[in-house]
């Protein structure tokens, strides 16, 4: 066992010394080390019942044989950070998430891991770690919030952000915005809709890291609790089987884990950050991909903010594993999981509940899926687009470009009234490297929605925006502004064009215009030049290979 490291021998007589000083038994000595990774915070309403969550892991490594050792890791809420400084730092959170991991687990030697994660950065960067440490490893979430109810109907954390364009807008009261905030929101768990959190959490099952029911049973419901006892039992299975992260998670796997993305027209944040997870494992897996994959793969399920349901409606139905079942033509069922089955056999008679949550192939919402990526003069390596949520008279678009080097910029645009019905909003120089840190703007599309100017204007960034996010939302442009990318060409005015069908996203302009715009533009001065942001400026690269740190 690699935990012998650190308790055999007559040389570690100290390290046993202060194992004991935890408690630990002489026949501890002898059974695996467990590394319980705990995300819990009190400060994210995804994260305040992990404490919970982790001792049922624990209950199920000991059944099983282990030892448990619980430690933390840093976990910051998007909802909380929005619109604020504070968002800078979400995105770069994932790259000390898995860092931490690696210290930790090095650091104690232990045999195995069991992840509990919760929310938006902490998933990917526990799964990249994962695969970083290719220990043996499963992972169990702390699982969605139920939604919210007002005078008879369902809220989220999305009609929130919209409900403060709707009050600019003037369609709403401040009183009844005060009413909305105390229901929205009604308990613990990440935020109800396919949002980025809910995306990944159920991506992880897809992938094969975590035990049917991961994304989806109710952080409340007692389910939950014996999840997390199964999977601290199970982690003990793929220890002494050897199954790793490495076995696991490959292209196929990744490849698996796209197409139910497009089924569920789930965050855009999902290919940065799949795409991250891919880097880490070594997995070969081209960005123009993903529109192939989109293309064959049918949109099966509307979930908030692209349709009226929520996880708890998509988890009634039958999860993840009915949904795999609509597409097990379209899957590698092949792919090894934390089961110690494959997808195939995990999948093997599952039902669907519900056929208007979770649709057949046959009477899906559409025939192609709910992401694509666009190419063109604007976005060379790429841009994201939660096709999903756009209506479809902004499938196609063509406006003058309101531009702005900054979400605040853009926020007081709007709040002021002063954009008008067909404008492309161009928010740039909110990239990796530019913000610094690719801030979700979940503000400017919720203002834009709220007024009711969603079927009407586009929004275009080299940042991100929120999976809660809906409408012509176009985000991850790459290169970004702060490279010298075509974005940063952009003058007020000037025509774009946006083609989501086609997957093209393009101004015009000549190539030799554009050129000669990016070579009058003097040298990118970072924003931030102190502290872990300024580190992260220098090492951060593009956003089409997962803003991942540069080897």
């Amino acid at each position: 066992m690699k935990s012998d490291a650190a308790k055999k021998g007559i040389e570690r007589a100290p390290h046993r010394s202060l194992l004991y000083a935890l408690g630990c038994t002489r026949d501890d000595m002898d059974k695996p080390f467990i590394g319980i990774v705990n995300s819990f915070t009190e400060i994210v309403p995804g994260h305040i019942h992990l404490r919970d969550i982790a001792e049922s892991v624990k209950a199920g490594v000991r059944e099983g044989g282990g030892v448990p050792f619980e430690f933390n890791t840093i976990a910051v809420c998007d909802g909380i950070a929005m619109n604020h400084t504070g968002m800078k730092y979400s995105l770069p959170s994932r790259e000390l998430i898995a860092d931490s991991v690696e210290i930790m687990a090095e650091g104690h030697a232990f045999d195995a891991l069991v992840f509990i994660p919760n929310c938006d950065k902490i998933i990917p960067g526990m799964l990249m770690a994962a695969v970083r440490l290719n220990l043996p490893a499963i992972f169990v979430s702390g699982g969605p919030m139920l939604a919210g109810h007002l005078d008879g109907e369902k809220i989220d954390l999305s009609t929130m952000f919209e409900g403060v364009g709707a009050v600019t807008g003037g369609k709403m009261t401040e009183e009844q915005l005060t009413r909305l905030e105390e229901a929205a929101c009604p308990g613990c768990g990440s935020c109800a809709g396919m949002f980025t959190a809910n995306t990944m959490n159920c991506l992880t099952e897809v992938l094969g890291m975590g035990l049917p029911g991961n994304g989806t049973i109710p952080a409340v419901d007692a389910r939950r609790r014996g999840l997390a006892k199964k999977a601290g039992r199970q982690v003990m299975n793929l220890l002494a089987d050897d199954i790793r992260p490495g076995s696991i998670i490959n292209s196929d796997a990744v490849y698996n884990a796209f197409t139910v993305d497009m089924a569920l027209g789930g965050s855009s944040n999902s290919v940065l950050h799949l795409m991250a997870i891919a880097n880490e494992a070594g997995a070969d897996f081209d960005l123009a991909a993903v529109n192939e994959i989109s293309k064959r793969t049918p949109y099966l399920c509307k979930l908030r903010p692209s349709g009226p349901y929520h996880i708890e409606d998509l988890d009634m139905a039958g999860g993840i594993p009915a949904v795999m079942g609509e597409l097990k033509g379209l899957l590698k069922l092949k792919s090894r999981t934390v089961t110690g089955k494959t997808v195939a056999e995990n999948i093997a008679g599952v039902k669907t509940l519900d056929s208007e949550v979770i649709r057949s192939v046959k009477t899906a919402h559409t025939a192609t899926g709910g992401l694509v990526m666009l190419f063109g003069n604007l976005a060379p390596e790429g841009a994201v687009v939660k096709k999903a949520a756009v209506s479809p008279e902004m499938m196609a678009h063509r406006g003058p470009a309101r531009v702005f080097d900054s979400e605040e910029e853009a926020t007081k645009a709007i709040m002021n009234k002063k954009i008008k019905s067909g404008d492309v909003l161009v928010i740039r120089y909110e990239g990796p490297k530019g913000g610094p840190g690719m801030r979700e703007m979940l503000t400017p599309t919720s203002l834009i929605t709220g007024i009711g100017m969603d079927k009407e204007v586009a929004l275009i960034t080299d940042g991100r925006f929120s999976g809660a996010t809906r409408g012509a939302s176009i985000g991850h442009v790459s290169p970004e502004a702060a490279a010298r990318g075509p974005i940063a060409a952009v003058k007020e005015g000037d025509i774009i064009s946006i083609d989501i069908e086609n997957c093209k996203l393009n101004m015009e302009l000549t190539e030799k215009e554009i050129a000669d715009r990016l070579a009058k533009l003097a040298d990118f001065e970072p924003r931030i030049k102190t502290g872990y942001l300024s580190r992260y400026i220098e090492k951060v690269t593009s956003a089409s290979t997962g803003a991942v740190f540069g080897k």
